[in-house]
């Protein structure tokens, strides 16, 4: 048996919608710019070019139904909402969720600015929720699904999977040009327009046609 320095990280995983099994999570890949409305509500060219990817550590998952503490460094924390397709293999889909890319804002502003990467304001602590996985067998058609997010009980983003500008399919194939995709795997698929502010004391729930939602307070 292997010994090691310091105790071996646990295994993060999400629950399985009607499955007593669960989803180990072993990547995090998100999509950038995936929507025309909110690229351009971000100042962007929505014009269709190679898909931007960035990344999450899995230890930033976090299940529906949690209450969250609000994050440090930031004062401008913002949700997206997004489609979450989870990997069975390289190019095998195992199902999908909802999740939330929460993002410190005005940190990402300063590191654009400063032509800098953004990882400290999407990679931090409880930065990725996500609901409970629905397996691919028990997902209808998805394509035209609504999307959507309220904060407080009030809308704040909606729209349809069919406005993404890059499919699933296209998705899958950009990244393992770059990278081996593999069981375990996660992708946030990018948010539609309408992305903003959450302050202490307020829930997030995120849905989408046919899934599961996600559901997090913030104290």
């Amino acid at each position: 048996m292997k010994q090691y320095a310091t105790p071996p990280p646990p295994v993060m995983s999400l629950a399985i919608y009607g499955c007593g099994n669960r989803f180990p999570v072993r990547r995090i890949y998100c999509v950038g710019r995936n929507y025309a409305d909110h690229v351009r509500e971000m100042g962007g060219d929505p014009n269709r070019s190679t898909p931007v990817f960035f990344t999450k550590s899995r230890e930033t998952i976090v299940a529906s139904g949690t209450t969250l503490p609000f994050p440090p460094q930031t004062e401008n924390l913002h949700f997206e909402v997004e489609l979450v397709v989870a990997m069975a293999g390289r190019a095998e889909i195992f199902g999908y969720g909802v999740g939330l890319d929460m993002t410190r804002r005005d940190l990402q502003g300063l590191a654009k600015q400063g032509g800098k990467p953004w990882d400290m304001a999407k990679n931090f602590d409880h930065s990725a929720p996500c609901s409970a996985l629905t397996k691919i067998t028990q997902v209808q058609d998805l394509s035209r699904a609504e999307i959507r997010l309220t904060n407080a009980g009030i809308v704040k983003q909606k729209s349809t999977l069919d406005k993404m500008i890059w499919s699933i399919e296209e998705i899958i194939a950009h990244l393992n040009t770059t990278v081996t995709l593999a069981a375990g795997d996660l992708i946030y698929t990018g948010t539609p327009e309408g992305v903003g502010p959450v302050v202490v004391g307020q829930t997030l729930v995120g849905t989408i046609a046919g899934l599961q939602k996600i559901e997090v307070h913030y104290v």
